[in-house]
């Protein structure tokens, strides 16, 4: 039997502290192996991870059909710059640009380089399709948000903690309250290139707006000639239930920003998705990225699309996610104040007077769930969508658990 002195768990804990500058604030958990929708530490303890990368996981840990793209990758080629051609990038492209119903792709790596690419793209547009006046150019975006973490992106944050002591600050947004489609009708201007929002906003509880207002924004996008810009990032790729969170209300934005789970878990990888007349104003040397679109991502991000392509994970996330609400619902009234599920993800919020967020995931991590705290006494699941019922079940009943004292 291993003993606490010898644990390896709390020296891998301080060691990180010590040479990592604290810009998170992690569970003390030091993983060391997965398989699926499981996780294990250096001390060889097993837990269900309910929070799947905020959504990068959403195939569960080493799928072995990724894995094994990603070998064959290894093996051939995995990097040429996009100052050339390589035989992975069409296909890659192509194939998402179909599962998104889009004609182009522009591929990046991470989420926040899709963000500042829908940007850029919205703003360009703006200049040369609508003829807006230089430099005059808005966006739309909503309170709560969280596209990222650049200095752009926090200039139009409305969390203190994202944004506070990096300014100067970048102008030409326009914050209106999530959800409230009069707020945002009004907001728009002759000047006013898209609207930036997320379908259901994901750090900030899984908050999941009224119906029809999606639909809503649509309209006036298309009314107003303004683009709507949906960031799928963390609710797309079939977290939701659906191939992307705005499939549930019958939407089409005229641009997808997508990430974290196309990359399969393996290596980063996003993309931003439009049609010719939007992504088309862009011209070389006007914008790029070295690791972009490279020939290792587009490998395993080919395998994702196909994966999705199948529609058996939405098809999971769906039905699973089922399960996931009746189990949650039952909790509101007995440590839960409310409850907010689409797919396999949802945001719980704990009674503050019995514990924080931060204290139930701690409490959770000691039963092996591992999930996320976020503003205050909310939580955040975001299991694998390889997980089983009976790993719901088990889930669910740990935090009955938790919130039972």
């Amino acid at each position: 039997m291993i003993v606490d002195d010898i644990l390896r768990t709390p020296g891998a804990v301080r060691d990180a502290e010590r040479w990592t500058a604290h810009n998170y604030h992690p569970l003390p958990v030091v993983i060391s192996s997965a398989e699926g929708a499981w996780l294990t530490d250096v001390d060889g303890k097993r837990y269900l991870d309910c929070l799947a990368g905020y959504s990068a996981l959403n195939f569960g840990h080493r799928h072995p059909q990724l894995i094994a793209a990603a070998h064959a990758q290894l093996d051939r080629l995995t990097l040429t710059s996009r100052a050339f051609i390589h035989d992975q990038f069409a296909d890659f492209c192509r194939e998402l640009a179909e599962l998104c119903g889009k004609d182009l792709v522009l591929p990046m790596n991470t989420g926040a380089e899709a963000v500042e690419t829908g940007i850029k793209v919205a703003r360009k547009w703006g200049y040369q399709v609508k003829g807006v006046p230089a430099g005059q150019a808005n966006i739309v975006v909503a309170e709560g948000n969280f596209h990222g973490r650049t200095t752009t992106i926090v200039s139009f944050s409305t969390d203190e903690d994202a944004r506070a002591d990096f300014g100067p600050y970048t102008p030409g947004f326009t914050v209106v309250p999530y959800g409230d489609l009069d707020a945002l009708t009004a907001a728009i201007d002759e000047n006013t290139v898209a609207v930036l929002l997320e379908p259901i906003q994901g750090e900030q509880g899984v908050v999941v707006p009224p119906e029809g207002y999606l639909p809503g924004v649509r309209q006036v996008c298309t009314d107003r000639n303004v683009l709507f810009i949906a960031d799928e990032i963390q609710s797309g790729l079939g977290r939701t239930g659906a191939t992307f969170a705005c499939d549930h209300e019958g939407v089409v934005p005229d641009m997808y920003l997508l990430g974290k789970a196309l990359g399969g878990g393996i290596v980063p990888v996003s993309a931003v998705a439009a049609n010719a007349d939007v992504l088309g104003v862009l011209k070389p040397g006007q914008h790029g990225s070295t690791f972009g679109g490279n020939p290792l991502a587009c490998a395993v991000a080919i395998e994702v699309v196909r994966l999705l392509a199948t529609g058996e994970f939405q098809r999971r996330s769906a039905e699973l996610g089922e399960r996931l609400r009746a189990g949650l619902e039952g909790l509101v009234g007995k440590g839960l104040v409310a409850v907010r599920v689409r797919g396999l993800w949802a945001g719980l919020d704990i009674d503050p007077a019995l514990m924080s967020g931060r204290e139930a995931c701690e409490r959770l991590a000691a039963r092996g769930v591992l999930a996320k705290d976020t503003h205050g006494s909310t939580i955040r699941l975001a299991p694998p969508l390889v997980i089983t019922e009976e790993e719901i079940d088990l889930a669910v009943a740990q935090l009955a658990e938790v919130l039972a004292g």
